[in-house]
């Protein structure tokens, strides 16, 4: 099992996905989406796991620019401004391969074990 957390330092909902794995003794890799973001292939690898684009961003932000993608129809230009900005992302993207989550969902993560 090869689990990766993409979050933000402050975020309260990373650090409980961290907690999860480490009171189940799971090792995992945590990535400060603000300093390192995604590579390309993982961004895609997530979005196809996640379901689309509108799934992975952070609606309940209130970055101008979130309001702006609530407007926005192509979903090309939706994920360019995702990749660009990672911190627009709904935090905590967890990762296990080719399955990922986005937000606190141990319920799903129990499956992986």
């Amino acid at each position: 099992m090869n689990i990766q957390i993409f979050g933000k330092s402050k975020c309260f909902d990373t650090k409980k996905a961290e907690r999860y794995f480490k009171e189940r003794r799971i090792s995992f890799q945590s990535i400060d989406l603000k300093k390192y973001g995604m590579s390309g292939r993982e961004f895609d690898s997530v979005l196809r796991a996640v379901g689309g684009i509108d799934n992975l961003i952070d609606w309940d932000s209130k970055s101008p620019e979130v309001t702006l993608m609530k407007y926005m129809e192509d979903k090309t230009a939706k994920e360019d401004k995702i990749f660009d900005d990672p911190t627009l992302m709904k935090t905590p993207v967890v990762r296990n391969g080719k399955q990922a989550t986005v937000g606190y969902c141990p319920e799903i993560w129990a499956t992986w074990v």
